[in-house]
């Protein structure tokens, strides 16, 4: 097992690139890609690079308020404190479901969650470089690429690279392609903080579970819960 995750780690891409070069691609796009190929469509991507002071700070405040609370603070790996907000904010979205006469929950059941729980590093390991496929090689993979990225990038770095190819709906990457989609004549730059906790309240599934046109009222819950995360959220050195 040693053996294989060795192999694996010499034959990983050296992310210290990312430090000059910002990536023309992803593995979770061109995955895309190849789904509307299947359908014989043409693939979609609307896409457009922007650096991190050109997105709003309320954008990347509540991105971290829902997807990595402790971002500013550890070294890649965070799972107690995922479960701790989870289980709070399982209890916040069932308390509302029941307020608007809903019987529905939100979140992942608890062992998917457990299973697919991670920080915003893994998620942009994972993101940049490996398959949606669920075995110990790939999570092998993608904590060795996760070690790499902390040690190689500022947070900085890394939150800019994620906010830039991170989906948002079918065809849609990065925070400016989403900001002017879903806010039309509105940049990322110019996101409000209601705007902003709307997005990342999108993030975990922006196709289906969480997608505004299919699941508004659930959408609409997680914005509401990220927002009032969002003042406590501690920002790495550099970022909003």
């Amino acid at each position: 097992m040693l053996g294989g995750l060795s192999f694996e780690a010499a034959n990983l891409p050296r992310v210290s690139a990312l430090n000059e070069q910002n990536p023309a691609t992803t593995s979770m796009i061109e995955t895309r890609n190849q789904e509307f190929r299947s359908k014989a469509l043409q693939p979609k991507r609307l896409q457009t690079w922007v650096p991190l002071e050109k997105i709003s700070p309320q954008l990347q405040r509540a991105v971290l308020a829902g997807e990595d609370t402790n971002f500013a603070t550890h070294h890649g790996f965070d799972y107690e404190a995922i479960q701790r907000a989870y289980e709070q904010a399982q209890k916040d979205a069932e308390k509302e479901a029941k307020q608007e006469g809903e019987n529905d929950s939100w979140l992942p059941n608890m062992p998917d969650f457990k299973r697919g729980a991670s920080t915003i590093s893994q998620q942009l390991a994972k993101n940049l470089y490996l398959s949606s496929e669920r075995s110990f090689m790939r999570k092998g993979q993608e904590a060795i690429i996760t070690y790499f990225m902390e040690r190689e990038l500022s947070k900085r770095r890394i939150l800019e690279i994620y906010l830039n190819v991170i989906e948002w709906g079918d065809g849609i990457y990065g925070a400016e392609a989403a900001a002017q989609f879903y806010f039309p004549g509105t940049s990322a730059t110019n996101l409000n903080a209601r705007d902003a906790a709307f997005l990342a309240a999108m993030i975990p599934n922006p196709r289906t579970v969480f997608n505004p046109f299919i699941n508004p009222k659930r959408v609409a819950r997680r914005q509401r819960i990220i927002m009032r995360g969002m003042p406590s959220v501690k920002m790495p050195k550099g970022t909003g």
